[in-house]
């Protein structure tokens, strides 16, 4: 399914972010910047609206949009908070997944080996959402999912840009194998720790993350 425009805009906006182009707390141009993607202010607008839930930005009223870089504190309490959801995720949909969301586990774990193999991190990326969007759906409860979609929603930029650390994609992917492995045994409790173990952002991964933040930052 193509992307949606303002979609793009927030991706390339992200990296701009990352890179370094925009500093911390600087006021990004709307004119300027919806004329240099070539689109109008209201694709441009709701990509800012898509940043501004990931604390990437922040919109004032009547004044704009600044860049905000979250602290190591915040960033890490999100993630912890994201790891648990999905572990829970994990453990109930260990009793009732189906074999039809099984196969599309292994086909979206295919897609992601393909996505290692071309050092393409942008399709893997693409899949390993699909991948984790499964496992919400098949944990049987929609509160939850709906509510672990909206926190994987917010720490998306900072999912996508882990994964350009050097290794991190094959990581990645041996432990989706290893969440796979315990989902088609049915085990709840290996599910769960596979999933927590994942999605955690811990020691150089996260060292690393906020490194790169720390750069744009400066």
């Amino acid at each position: 399914m193509e992307k949606r425009r303002a979609d793009t805009i927030a991706e390339q906006l992200e990296e701009m972010i990352f890179d370094g182009s925009f500093s911390n707390g600087e006021r990004l141009d709307e004119v300027r910047l919806a004329e240099q993607f070539g689109v109008s202010r209201t694709p441009f607008r709701e990509a800012l609206q898509r940043l501004a839930l990931s604390n990437l930005i922040e919109l004032i009223p009547r004044r704009g949009a600044f860049v905000r870089q979250p602290g190591p504190i915040e960033l890490i309490e999100m993630f912890e908070v994201m790891a648990e959801m999905e572990a829970v995720c994990g453990r109930l949909a260990a009793l009732r997944i189906s074999d039809q969301a099984l196969d599309d586990l292994q086909a979206s774990n295919q897609k992601c080996q393909a996505a290692v193999e071309r050092q393409d991190p942008d399709t893997y990326y693409i899949e390993n959402e699909q991948f984790h969007k499964t496992i919400y759906q098949q944990s049987g409860n929609s509160f939850l999912a709906s509510e672990v979609e909206m926190l994987h929603k917010r720490l998306k930029p900072f999912r996508r840009q882990q994964l350009r650390l050097r290794g991190r994609m094959a990581q990645s992917l041996a432990e989706h194998e290893a969440v796979l492995e315990a989902l088609k045994k049915g085990d709840p409790e290996a599910s769960a720790n596979a999933l927590r173990v994942h999605v955690a952002i811990q020691g150089e991964k996260f060292h690393s993350l906020m490194s790169n933040l720390k750069n744009a930052a400066e």
